[in-house]
């Protein structure tokens, strides 16, 4: 019976005739002219082996049949010192070589059109070379010109570029905005919006300076916390119209982006009435004071308001262009009335304003107004929630995400900067107008202070005035009863009416606009089907017209109301709970863990992101506990509705992603949700064998899938099926609990096969449940494979053409010691073993009392229980041994530290990745994962990849852009233009006297001779597909010299596999593509993906 956990079927195992154990060390001294220059010495890299020396053999004496185990071991070292002067060619003397790397492949190189969603309006998407094209045999009616495959491989000559031409011309006229005009302006007017000039005064009097300050803190704290996780969620990947429904939709899933949807567009559209009754109010306000009313006040606001909201439309309607202007004429104006309020603050102050309680900046003003003195019916949190509303405008550009230039970096920078303006502007007016401005005045200049009257610590009576009525009787003037003050204090009274037109009009008008387009967002993604109809847009802009009418009619309902502080609480409740959402996409797309998740926007914490959630849903129901019930409410039934009806999208949510890591009871659920780019992470079947034997395979595998990502430890029992089944079955438990107990998270799985590759084959396609699945087979490099037997190696390169076949992943990892440490583990556990003996019979000869012979005995086992491996020399009737101590731990020191090396916090250093060839970014993405991890986390990534020499700066310019589109942060680009050229004439011997002992040579022979040996050894490598393949091979050699120059001192390289096509490459000769390839380098990487795109920088 030929089990796999036996030294014959492992990949990296050792011959089974080996005598010893043998270290060899390698002295990597390459003189290359970069290696000249570097001052510092890199690491040297060990190989063990097993020799076949069988002098100065090392044994223990222990019970007949257990002496087998351990009668082949020997620590002994040899050197072998490579000395290799490398001279590169000339590259410049060949044109041929001045093409682009991967010219003379179909294998394409990293492009960033392979990577766009198809549609895409910012270029279009090309499709790489699929696996099966590269992989299998050339069919040979097929014939691959140079010029073709060269466009097709390089993307120099990409399909639908003419298609591509007429949509940008079809784009011409699209007006699109930058941040400061689209996102800055758009948030500080919608902020510095009705409350700025008509209830802050009044806010400051109820709640006094000290409590004001805290709600402009409070309202602060809950927009930034969301401006913040709205920046995270905006800069992970292209952003499209729909503003904070499109960030919720595409984090939480359509179930919680259409339940809010409707409620954020509706809140929009309330918000044009609530601007609309402020611009009327102060219409208002001024006819009283001309005496030129209509009808009523209430009847007079419903009427300015339906006049206003019409004329905003037919802007609206106008186009994007005409509002955007609108909007910096309306901004200037702004600046230029509160600039007026503050130098009126300072202008002194006549007796009309005297008389209607401004003094300028008073301390006793000050100290008066420091403290709160809320009215009848009014409190804290009431107070608040007529403030908060003017905190909504954070969402202003946001809203209009569709109509950015460049959304991932104008809403961050244009919110954030918007949000810490208006505040200062909020609390140095709330500050000043409480300094100057006393809380009730009569406004009778003849209202002052009789000689000998006690003013009783009034600030207005010891300034000269006599104000105490107003505590029997309404007054009109002073903090707590006009709502113009700002007019009165300002320097020119005119310019503040202006700036309350321009704040409540262009907050108005930032509502009016993005009510629509939220609205059409959610049509468009046919949520609600019935919503279909307002879909539709209009212009080369795409302007929601029939949104437009829509949300006018709903503004015109709610200004029949005509009362502000009525309106509010509602705009309050409907924005809270979409901010509460914002909140919660944040917290929830970093808790699920997706390697999708790459916010360019790094400053957010996932926690106070929930905190802000939290937050928002408490104040919710500080400021009106029922209208928090009703939004929950409305939100929860059209959350239910959305998840019944399953609309047919698949956005790569969050959700998606955390239910894939959630209990194993959402597996049939999971089945019905197509996978998506975002949600990718390698799932990888590992051929460890036990887990136990080859554990530094296991964990640099887990690095970079724990908690992300499904990891299966496999094993195949060779042999008869009885007592392979037996074996598997007996074991399976044991393993799994050393997983559970190393804290790996990993599962265990075994098959019986009659060969290993049929076992392999059969994991590939029937391991996984449902969507968790293996993507990607994790091997270790068949380090042995020039001792071991013909069937071993076409077992291990036929697993890799099974994986291809089967459209998964291939990861070949290879470590200068090898992995299998399953003789080391054998010799531990008969030593834990004796030992055991050992204890019981000096127990037993203590209670006997044979001193004689417990002496002998005990001498005996003491040398076996301190580990000691002894050297035996059999007399001539071979019954009698000696033993000569050796410490068992200095045999395999080198093999157990390299077991161990991936345990450990790796030292601060790099990750090279040489991203040779496109395979979907799975060469990418596995380093930067490793990244996130804390063993990990001082590694910095850099990157190598081919390209034109004389085009060096222009490619590394466009592979950065690439990068930070993919969110992924690298400490440096590598373009290396001399990957074509020959190696050096060392290199090429030593990779010519690797494949000598496998060549056939039929070319020396003549043809009845050749085709006899062909036929006898059709596994050797012939004279035709070495010449056939010599470019091929050349690039393994030259590309080790490149890997040696650049990367010896790497913690890890991460390096494209190559493939090896069907039926055209032999097995010797693609192990010894490996060999050469990795030979002398620390711990590599070699990667293949399945060719299907694994990263993306879309949302």
């Amino acid at each position: 019976m030929s089990l796999n956990n036996s030294s014959n079927i492992f990949l990296d195992s050792v011959p089974s005739n080996t005598n010893r154990f043998q270290v060899n060390v390698i002295n990597e001294n390459h003189e290359s002219s970069a290696a000249a220059n570097d001052n510092t010495d890199p690491p040297h890299y060990e190989e063990t082996s097993f020799g076949d020396e069988a002098q100065k053999r090392l044994r223990i004496s222990f019970r007949p049949g257990n002496q087998e185990c351990y009668d082949n071991f020997l620590q002994s070292g040899e050197t072998a010192k490579t000395d290799a002067s490398f001279h590169a060619y000339d590259s410049h003397t060949n044109t041929y070589y001045l093409q682009t790397f991967g010219h003379n492949t179909m294998d394409a190189v990293p492009k960033i059109e392979y990577y766009r969603n198809t549609g895409s309006i910012s270029g279009p998407k090309v499709n790489r070379p699929s696996l099966l094209e590269i992989h299998e045999q050339l069919a040979k009616n097929v014939a691959v010109t140079p010029s073709s495959a060269d466009r097709v491989a390089n993307g120099d000559g990409i399909p639908g570029d003419e298609q591509a031409e007429n949509k940008e011309d079809d784009q011409a006229g699209v007006v699109k905005f930058g941040w400061v005009k689209g996102v800055l302006v758009r948030c500080m007017l919608n902020i510095w919006g009705v409350m700025l000039f008509i209830r802050l005064s009044w806010i400051v009097g109820e709640a006094g300076i000290g409590l004001g300050v805290i709600i402009i803190g409070l309202s602060v704290v809950v927009t930034t916390l969301t401006g913040i996780s709205m920046s995270a969620i905006c800069t992970n990947g292209v952003v499209r119209g729909g503003g904070a429904y499109y960030l919720i939709s595409r984090s939480l899933g359509p179930e919680f982006g259409g339940s809010i949807g409707l409620i954020f567009a509706f809140a929009n559209a309330v918000a044009v009435a609530m601007y609309v009754v402020g611009f009327a109010e102060t219409v208002v306000d001024l006819l009283k004071e001309s005496d030129s009313m209509m009808v009523d006040p209430t009847n007079d606001i419903r009427i300015i308001g339906s006049i206003t909201v019409v004329i905003l439309l037919g802007i609206s309607v106008a186009g994007m262009e005409w509002e955007a202007k609108a909007q910096v004429i309306l901004l200037v104006i702004l600046l230029i009335a509160i600039a007026n309020f503050f130098i009126g603050t300072v202008i002194p102050s006549n007796n009309e304003k005297k008389s209607r309680g401004f003094f300028n900046y008073q301390a006793s003003i000050f100290a008066e107004n420091f403290g709160p003195r809320f009215t009848k019916g009014e409190g804290f949190f009431s107070v608040f929630a007529i403030f908060f509303p003017a905190a909504t405008g954070i969402l202003a550009g946001a809203n209009i995400s569709g109509d950015l230039e460049d959304p991932q970096d104008a809403i961050p920078r244009g919110t954030m900067l918007a949000i810490f303006v208006t505040t200062v502007a909020y609390l140095a007016v709330a500050i000043c107008v409480g300094a100057c401005v006393v809380r009730d005045a009569t406004g009778n200049m003849n209202d002052t202070i009789i000689s000998g009257m006690n003013c009783n610590g009034s600030a207005a009576c010891g300034l000269g005035y006599d104000f105490s009525r107003c505590r029997h009787e309404p007054c009109q003037y002073g903090l707590m009863n006009n709502f113009q003050v700002m007019s009165m204090v300002s320097g020119f009274g005119p310019l503040i009416t202006a700036g309350i037109f321009s704040a409540t009009l262009s907050s108005a008008l930032a509502s009016l606009v993005s009510a629509p387009k939220v609205f059409q967002a959610l049509c468009k993604d046919n949520i609600y089907k019935a919503l279909q109809f307002f879909a539709k847009g209009y212009g080369k802009n795409n302007e929601p017209l029939r949104g437009y009418i829509l949300t006018f009619l709903i503004a015109m309902a709610f200004i029949l109301i005509a009362e502000l502080n009525t309106i509010a609480p509602i705009i309050s409740n409907f924005f809270l709970a979409s901010y509460a959402l914002i909140n919660f996409s944040c917290f929830h797309a970093s808790y699920a863990k997706s390697p999708g998740w790459r916010p360019a926007y790094g400053i957010y914490n996932m926690w106070v992101s929930l905190f802000g959630a939290v937050l928002c849903c408490a104040v919710m129901f500080v400021i009106n506990w029922w209208a928090a019930v009703i939004t929950y409410v409305i939100e929860f039934f059209l959350y239910v509705y959305v998840t019944y009806k399953k609309p047919d999208v698949n956005w790569g949510s969050s959700t998606q992603a955390l239910s894939y890591v959630s209990a194993l009871d959402n597996a049939l659920e999971l089945t019905t949700v197509e996978d998506h780019v975002k949600n990718f992470r390698p799932q990888c079947i590992v051929l460890t064998g036990g887990p136990m034997t080859r554990p530094a395979l296991l964990d640099i595998t887990h690095a970079f899938t724990k908690n992300s990502g499904l990891c299966i430890c496999c094993e195949v029992f060779v042999g008869p099926r009885k007592l392979c089944v037996k074996e598997m079955n007996g074991g399976m438990a044991k393993k799994q609990a050393w997983l559970i107990k190393n804290k790996i998270k990993a599962f265990y799985a075994a098959v019986a096969a009659d060969c290993f590759r049929d076992g392999v084959r059969s994991l590939l396609q029937a391991s996984g449940l449902g969507r968790m699945k293996p993507n990607t087979l994790v091997i270790g490099y068949k380090k042995n494979w020039r001792k071991a037997p013909l069937t071993e190696i076409e077992n291990y390169v036929g697993i890799i053409h099974d994986a291809f076949d089967f459209e998964i992943g291939v990861v070949i990892v290879r470590i200068s010691q090898g992995f299998d440490i399953s003789q080391v583990l054998q010799v531990q556990e008969e030593l834990e073993r004796l030992e055991q003996e050992r204890l019981a019979l000096e127990a037993t000869i203590k209670d006997n009392e044979c001193e004689e012979e417990s002496g002998g005995i005990r001498g005996l086992f003491k040398k076996a229980g301190k580990l000691n491996i002894t050297k035996t020399t059999p007399k001539k009737d071979g019954s009698i041994n000696t033993i000569q101590s050796m410490h068992v731990g200095e045999f395999n020191q080198k093999l157990v530290e390299a077991s161990t090396q991936f345990k450990k916090k790796q030292e601060k250093g790099t990750i090279d990745v040489w991203w040779l060839f496109d395979d979907g970014g799975l060469t990418l993405l596995i380093p930067y994962i490793l990244t996130l991890r804390k063993k990990w986390k001082d590694c910095k990534l850099r990157i190598y990849v081919g390209g034109k020499i004389n085009r060096i700066e222009e490619e590394k310019i466009a592979m950065a852009s690439l990068l930070s589109k993919f969110r992924i942060k690298f400490a440096d680009i590598h373009i290396i233009g001399d990957i074509n050229i020959k190696p050096n004439k060392e290199s090429w011997k030593v990779f010519e006297e690797m494949i000598e002992p496998y060549r056939l040579h039929e070319s020396c022979k003549d043809l009845t001779t050749a085709e006899k040996l062909k036929r006898e050894t059709p596994w050797k490598i012939t004279d035709a597909e070495l010449e056939a393949v010599k470019e091929k091979s050349y690039r393994q050699v030259r590309l080790n010299e490149l890997l040696q120059e650049h990367s010896r001192a790497a913690n890890l390289i991460v390096l494209s596999l190559p493939v090896a096509r069907k039926g055209s490459i032999s097995d010797l000769l693609y192990m010894a593509w490996l060999e050469i390839l990795t030979k002398n380098l620390p711990p590599v990487l070699l990667v293949r993906g399945n060719h299907k795109n694994v990263l993306t920088f879309y949302s």
